[in-house]
C-alpha cells in the first residue's frame, strides 16, 4: 500500500471549510514550493535563520553580463545544494539574465522517489 503524502501548501492559507492549513498531497509539488521559497527568500528575511536563501530579487538589480548570469547559477546551485540536499539532487542549473528580468531552470532527482524534474522560475522587477 502506497503512503500518502501530507504537507503543508506554499503559500500558506487557510482552508475556509475546516479552518485548518490547507494541505498539498503531491510529493513533487511539495518540493517545487520548497524549491521556490529557497530562491525567492532573501538572507536575512527570516529571524530564526538569517542565512537562510538565495535572494535571487537582489540580482534583478546587477548589471546584465556573462558574470552576473554565472553568479545566479551559482547562487541557484549552492542555496539548493546547502537547504534542501537531504530532498533532492541538483542535475543542472540553467539561468538567463536581462535587464530587470531573469530565468532560472533547475533540473533535480527526488531523492525519496528517483523521479527527475524540472523547476522554472521567471523573476520580473
Amino acid at each position: 500500500m502506497a503512503e500518502r503524502f501530507q504537507g503543508i501548501r506554499f503559500p500558506v492559507t487557510i482552508d475556509g471549510s475546516s479552518g485548518r492549513l490547507r494541505k498539498e498531497g503531491d510529493y513533487s509539488a511539495y518540493v517545487a514550493q520548497l524549491i521556490k521559497q529557497v530562491l525567492l527568500t532573501a538572507p536575512g528575511e527570516r529571524i530564526d535563520r538569517p542565512d537562510f536563501g538565495a535572494g535571487l530579487r537582489r540580482l534583478l538589480f546587477a548589471p546584465s553580463s556573462e558574470e552576473t548570469a554565472t553568479l545566479l547559477q551559482a547562487t541557484v546551485f549552492q542555496s539548493l545544494d546547502r537547504w534542501l540536499s537531504d530532498l533532492i539532487k541538483v542535475d543542472d542549473v540553467n539561468t538567463a539574465f536581462e535587464d530587470g528580468r531573469m530565468e532560472v531552470n533547475v533540473v533535480y532527482t527526488i531523492k525519496a522517489r528517483g523521479d527527475q524534474e524540472v523547476f522554472n522560475l521567471e523573476v520580473t522587477l
